[in-house]
């Protein structure tokens, strides 16, 4: 059996090409029934996202499994050129296809390394696969290792403690500056899509007091009812920075909307309490000039975007991390899937040599009536123990050859040379655990 694995990626298609490849959720229950109708795949997965489409499957055949996957996606976009699609597109199999999955999930191959959605995104689509039975011993036990592995990838390594967007980045930063954000009030001003994330990452960090201005009020009032809060009228915002410990401003204004005096008049009516300004606008919405006010503190892109250069560098060493993790893993799961294919050949062939043992010593019986039960026993005992010595070094070559990297080739004349028929998935015993994960199984990681 084959790990095959076929896709494309925001690295290998333009988002014109990606988005009529996509298979939504209420379209992916057919997609995975005409996946697995085909004769040559066994059984499948599909993984569809903004940045990724990608078909996993198990085949008995590698030629004509990679064929089926191409025309599985090559019938998902019909109205599209093949040439624009088959150009798009990567191959896997075998140890380098399970590498791929790990790394999928373990976020290095993410367009943000280190992002925590993809891990979710590939428990779903594992989950989709089991509720419509595509999936079978192989695919159940290679998924449960990717997403074991996913795990282990974020417990041991630091690949998602640095923020690599400016708005968690302002986030981040204002964590530092107040160590936890519990107890603390902080005021959004603006609310287009850097706004609201920020406002999200506030909201995961427990920020006691969140309210949220934005020149059209509804927008201010729609973000508020999706994450919590408080909306303010854009005319009352600057009255609405007394009460705040952090303002954090992301407009499309072209011109300065909080200046010196404003925040002046704020910090006399705070009593002098620090108060922390992040802008994240372009062009700039706060002047510059306040930082040259007492227990002022401004922080505006350029500044985040030192941060965020050096998280990258330091995401990218802890990926080289990750990466010998998953060598390690996908070596053990590879040699595991090997492994399986030599069971069935290895009982299919005792029970085809021991058919023809029995077929003839019975018809030797039928012509020897005169023997005695202790005689047909010894008899027995002794073609058993000739069929038993022929077999094992047969035997023992394909248990050690079927992990090698001439194992398929090794198997498949077997059952030429013995005329073995074709054989049945063995469920086999689990993919070896490596010690760390062994004694320490890591905590489930929030989607």
């Amino acid at each position: 059996m084959n790990i095959l694995l076929v896709g494309l990626n925001h690295r290998t298609a333009p988002v014109t090409i990606r988005e009529r490849l996509a298979i939504s959720e209420e379209r992916l229950g057919e997609a995975l029934y005409r996946l697995t109708a085909d004769p040559a795949i066994e059984e499948g997965l599909i993984l569809s996202t903004c940045n990724r489409v990608e078909v996993c499957a198990v085949a008995r055949e590698t030629t004509a499994g990679f064929a089926a996957l191409q025309r599985f996606l090559l019938a998902t976009a019909p109205d599209l050129p093949a040439d624009q699609i088959l150009p798009c597109l990567y191959l896997y199999t075998g140890v380098d296809g399970l590498r791929h999955l790990m790394r999928v999930a373990s976020s290095l191959d993410s367009l943000v390394i280190g992002e925590p959605q993809i891990l979710g995104q590939v428990k779903e689509a594992f989950e989709a696969a089991l509720r419509h039975k595509t999936t079978g011993v192989i695919l159940n036990k290679v998924m449960k290792k990717t997403i074991s592995v996913a795990k282990r990838v974020r417990t041991e390594t630091e690949i998602a403690a640095y923020a690599v967007s400016i708005s968690y980045a302002a986030v981040a930063l204002a964590k530092k500056i107040f160590g936890e954000l519990n107890g603390r009030a902080a005021l959004l001003i603006g609310a287009g899509e850097m706004a609201e994330l920020a406002a999200r990452h506030l909201v995961s960090q427990r920020i006691s007091s969140l309210a949220i201005t934005n020149r059209n009020y509804e927008r201010a009032v729609d973000l508020v009812q999706a994450l919590g809060g408080t909306p303010v009228p854009f005319e009352d915002f600057v009255a609405r920075m007394v009460e705040s410990d952090i303002v954090i401003c992301s407009t499309g204004a072209p011109d300065y909307l909080i200046g010196v005096a404003e925040v002046s008049r704020v910090v006399a009516a705070r009593q002098n309490r620090p108060i922390f300004f992040i802008d994240i606008s372009v062009p700039r919405n706060i002047d510059p000039a306040i930082n040259t006010l007492d227990n002022v503190f401004l922080y505006d892109i350029d500044d985040l975007k030192v941060a965020v250069e050096g998280n990258v560098r330091l995401r990218e060493a802890e990926a080289l991390k990750a990466e010998v993790i998953i060598v390690e893993e996908a070596e053990r799961v590879s040699h595991w899937l090997k492994s399986l294919d030599a069971i069935p050949m290895i009982v299919a062939l005792r029970d085809r040599a021991e058919e023809i043992r029995s077929a003839e010593v019975e018809k030797a019986f039928g012509k020897m009536s005169s023997l005695t039960p202790e005689q047909r026993a010894a008899f027995d005992a002794a073609t058993t123990a000739i069929v038993n010595k022929l077999l094992h070094h047969p035997l023992t070559v394909l248990k050690a050859e079927a992990a090698s990297a001439n194992g398929n080739m090794v198997l498949e004349a077997a059952r030429r040379l013995f005329q073995l028929q074709s054989l049945p998935i063995p469920s086999g015993p689990e993919p070896p655990e490596t010690e760390a994960s062994a004694c320490h199984p890591p905590p489930d990681q929030g989607d």
